[in-house]
């Protein structure tokens, strides 16, 4: 079993953990609606991606009602 021959320091814990930290986004500007978005990513906003549209947004599907 494998156990520590001696207590790990906090300076050598934290020169470890040194690579771990969590890097900010890098969003983009959609060319449709000027949103923020992810690259590579649909828009969240108007549903397009490389200028076509991918996703349909909800006001411009036609919802029935009856069929739910």
């Amino acid at each position: 079993m494998a156990v520590p021959k001696s207590k790990i320091t906090r300076s050598k814990r934290g020169m470890r953990r040194a690579h771990d930290a969590l890097v900010a986004g890098n969003p983009n500007e959609c060319p449709n609606c000027g949103e923020l978005k992810r690259p590579h990513h649909v828009c969240g906003a108007c549903g397009h991606y490389a200028d076509r549209e991918v996703v349909a947004s909800a006001d411009l599907v036609d919802l029935d009602e009856d069929a739910a």
